[in-house]
């Protein structure tokens, strides 16, 4: 389970533009007026910049990711107040959780593993916000024959063992919800769809890219032709991801807010 910096960064924008607003302002509030916010698989720190704007100024970060190279990135390119920690994602107690008012995660609930994320909602005890979990929908323009086999076997590859188990893949958003809501937290969904056009042509080839690649590997034998399609398709098709962002609040926090 690792990503180049390259991705991370040309990925960004489109992230950026999917974060539904709603979910996203009601994460600053519950960071509470002098936030402590615990980034995990923080990568190069693009959930500060996604946030950088809502926070107050003095807002501490703890930026936590297991791969030393993103964490020297996001050292070079965060300019919010921060701590960065190497570790483990699997090493729940480990977690340097104490004094933190909110959890945040984007585009990881979706490579771990159901028993991983009840490990982690039994040690939170704040609010837990996560942005785009991919949940298996897909579609691409113009369309393709081979799309929906596409499709089918890349959801059967996210759902492999990314480093911690049996990853939840397309059924994150709501197994987490789930599991959040049996712990006693407010919990809430909401779609952040990427919608990239010909202007995302970079991010369009290099996913579809991924995309087919991870379909050969459960076993779809096309998927190379399929993606040297795509990447003629690019400069004037669109690719359309689904993902779905999440607030858990603990019911405490939520009756205050009312």
């Amino acid at each position: 389970m690792g990503f180049s910096a390259d991705w991370l960064s040309l990925r960004e924008p489109a992230d950026g533009a999917a974060r539904d607003a709603r979910l996203l302002a009601k994460a600053v509030a519950a960071a509470g007026p002098d936030p402590v916010i615990l980034d995990l698989g923080c990568g190069t720190g693009s959930t500060t910049r996604a946030m950088a704007d809502m926070l107050p100024d003095d807002t501490r970060w703890r930026l936590l990711d297991g791969d030393p190279a993103l964490l020297d990135r996001a050292r070079a390119e965060t300019t919010a107040e921060a701590d960065f920690f190497c570790q483990d994602l699997s090493d729940i107690d480990a977690l340097p959780l104490d004094g933190v008012t909110l959890v945040t995660a984007s585009a990881l609930l979706d490579l771990m593993s159901e028993a991983w994320v009840t490990r982690l909602v039994a040690r939170i005890t704040v609010p837990f916000y996560a942005a785009l979990s991919y949940d298996g929908a897909m579609a691409w323009s113009p369309e393709s024959a081979e799309d929906r086999s596409i499709e089918t076997y890349f959801n059967h590859h996210q759902r492999t063992d990314k480093g911690v188990g049996r990853a939840m893949g397309p059924d994150a958003g709501p197994r987490t919800a789930e599991i959040f809501k049996n712990a006693g937290f407010d919990v809430a969904l909401a779609q952040s769809p990427w919608d990239l056009g010909p202007d995302m042509a970079p991010l369009q080839t290099l996913l579809n890219d991924g995309i087919a690649m991870a379909a050969e590997e459960a076993g779809l034998k096309s998927a190379p032709h399929w993606a040297q399609t795509r990447r003629k398709t690019a400069e004037n098709g669109r690719t359309r991801v689904g993902h779905v962002d999440l607030i858990a609040l603990p019911l405490t926090w939520s009756q205050k807010t009312r």
